[in-house]
C-alpha cells in the first residue's frame, strides 16, 4: 500500500480527478441553484397566477437552458477535442461564471418591466452553453485520466460532483431559511446564492488552468487522426452517436424527475412545506452521492452492462409505485425513504454513464461524441422533465408523468440489454 501511496503516477492522477472533479461541483452548483431557489424568485419574475403557474413560467426558462446545451456540446466538444480537455473546461466554468453573476445583479420588472426576465433568458441561455460543453469535457477528462481497473470508480465521481453542486445548492438554501424570513429571501435573498457561484466559479477556473492534460489527447494529437468535427462524428460514428441518445434518454428523465422535480412534487402535491422538502431532499441526495462509486466499483468488477440494466428493471418496475405512494406521504420520514428508493435505483444508470459513453469513441472525437448526443437527448426528457410534470398536474392528469417515465426507463433498458459491454471493449484501451 505505502508503494501506491508514494507511486508519482498515482498521485499525479489522484490531483488531476480531484481538481478536474472540484471544477465540476462548481459547474452544478450553479447549474441547480436556479431550481433550488424557484419557489422563491418565480413570484418576482412572475407575479401573476396561481404557484404552479408560476413554477410553469421558471420550469420553461430552465428548459431554455436545455435548449442551448446541445449548441455548447457541439462548439465546446470540437474545442475540447481539437485544443485539448483542459482547454475546453477553463472555456465552461468561465461561461458559467458570467450567467451567475448575470442572474444575482438582475433587475426586477419592477424596475426593466419585461426586460428582467430576457434578461434571465439570456444568463440561462448562456449557462446553458457552458453545461453543454462540461459534461463532455469532464466525462472524457475523468474517463482518460483514470487508470484501467479503476476507471468505473474514478468516472463515477463526476456524478458525485454533479450531485454534490446539487446538494451544496440545497444547503445553501437551508442555511438561508434558518437565517432569513421568506419575505427577505424572495425580496432580495435568492440572489445570495447566484453570487456565490460566481465567485466560485473564477476560483475553478484557476484551478483548471493548472490541471495536467491527458495522455490520451497527446497521443491522439502527435497522430494523424481526423479532426473532430459533427460531419465525422455522424458520418463514421454513427451507431456510437445514437447509442449514446438511446441510453441517455430514459437515465436522464429519471434522474431529473427523481431530483430536481422531486422538490417541488413533495410541496405541489404531498403537501410539504418548502422547508420540510428541501430537508428531506438534502438528507436523500447526501446518501445518493455517496452510492456513486460503490456503484462505479462495482462496474468495475461485473461490467458496466449489469449494472446499467439493473437500473433499467428496477426504473420499469418501481417508478408508478413510488410516485404514488410519495402522492399520500405525510411522514418526512416516510418521504424520505421512498425518494431514497428511487435514486437507489437512478445510481445504476448515474455511476457509470459518462464512463459507457466515454469508452464508445476514439480520442480524436471523444468529447464531441459524449456531449452532442448526450446533450441532444438531455435536452428532448431531462430538460422537459419538470415542465411536462407540472403541465400534466395543471391538466389534472399528473399521474400520466409516472407512466411517461416508466416507458423512457423500458426504452432504454432494452438498449441496455442489448448494447456490448464497454468495460471489455473500450476505444479508451485502445488509445
Amino acid at each position: 500500500m505505502a508503494a501506491a501511496t508514494d507511486d508519482p503516477s498515482t498521485s499525479h492522477r489522484l490531483r488531476n480527478i480531484v481538481g478536474g472533479s472540484a471544477g465540476n461541483l462548481v459547474e452544478w452548483y450553479d447549474w441547480y441553484v436556479y431550481t433550488a431557489f424557484a419557489l422563491y424568485f418565480a413570484p418576482v419574475f412572475f407575479p401573476s397566477g396561481d404557484r404552479t403557474t408560476q413554477l410553469l413560467n421558471t420550469a420553461a426558462i430552465f428548459a431554455v437552458g436545455f435548449v442551448m446545451r446541445p449548441i455548447g456540446a457541439w462548439a465546446m466538444g470540437i474545442y475540447a477535442d481539437r485544443h485539448g480537455r483542459k482547454a475546453g473546461l477553463s472555456l465552461s466554468v468561465s461561461l458559467m461564471c458570467m450567467g451567475s453573476l448575470i442572474i444575482a445583479a438582475v433587475p426586477t420588472p419592477a424596475t426593466i418591466g419585461w426586460l428582467a426576465p430576457a434578461i434571465l433568458v439570456f444568463a440561462r441561455m448562456m449557462q446553458g452553453l457552458s453545461l453543454g460543453g462540461e459534461y463532455g469535457s469532464s466525462a472524457t477528462y475523468l474517463s482518460e485520466v483514470a487508470g484501467r481497473q479503476r476507471r468505473g470508480f474514478f468516472s463515477s465521481f463526476q456524478y458525485v460532483t454533479l450531485i454534490a453542486g446539487q446538494l451544496v445548492a440545497s444547503v445553501v438554501l437551508l442555511v438561508l431559511q434558518f437565517s432569513m424570513s421568506e419575505a427577505d429571501l424572495e425580496a432580495w435573498g435568492w440572489r445570495i446564492p447566484f453570487a456565490i457561484g460566481g465567485v466560485l466559479a473564477l476560483v475553478v477556473f484557476y484551478i483548471r488552468r493548472r490541471l495536467t492534460e491527458t495522455e490520451s489527447f497527446a497521443n491522439a494529437k502527435a497522430s494523424d487522426a481526423p479532426r473532430s468535427s459533427t460531419a465525422n462524428l455522424f458520418r463514421n460514428h454513427p451507431k456510437e452517436a445514437l447509442l449514446v441518445m438511446a441510453l441517455t434518454a430514459g437515465g436522464t428523465l429519471a434522474f431529473y424527475a427523481y431530483t430536481t422535480y422531486m422538490q417541488k412534487f413533495l410541496v405541489n402535491t404531498s403537501g410539504f412545506d418548502r422547508e420540510t422538502a428541501s430537508r428531506v431532499m438534502t438528507a436523500a441526495l447526501f446518501v445518493f452521492m455517496c452510492l456513486q462509486p460503490l456503484a462505479g466499483a462495482l462496474s468495475d468488477r461485473v461490467g458496466r452492462k449489469p449494472v446499467m440494466v439493473g437500473f433499467g428493471l428496477l426504473g420499469v418496475i418501481g417508478t408508478v409505485p413510488l410516485f404514488t405512494a410519495l402522492e399520500r406521504a405525510q411522514s418526512p420520514y416516510v418521504a424520505f425513504a421512498l425518494v431514497m428508493a428511487a435514486l437507489v435505483i437512478v445510481t445504476g444508470y448515474t455511476s457509470i454513464n459518462a464512463v459507457v459513453k466515454a469508452e464508445l469513441f476514439p480520442t480524436h472525437i471523444r468529447a464531441l461524441g459524449v456531449a452532442l448526443p448526450y446533450a441532444l437527448a438531455n435536452t428532448a426528457f431531462g430538460g422537459t422533465a419538470e415542465y411536462v410534470a407540472l403541465w400534466l398536474k395543471d391538466a389534472g392528469i399528473e399521474r400520466v408523468f409516472y407512466w411517461y417515465v416508466t416507458a423512457m426507463i423500458g426504452l432504454s433498458l432494452i438498449v441496455y440489454w442489448r448494447m456490448r459491454d464497454t468495460k471489455r471493449e473500450s476505444r479508451i484501451l485502445e488509445d
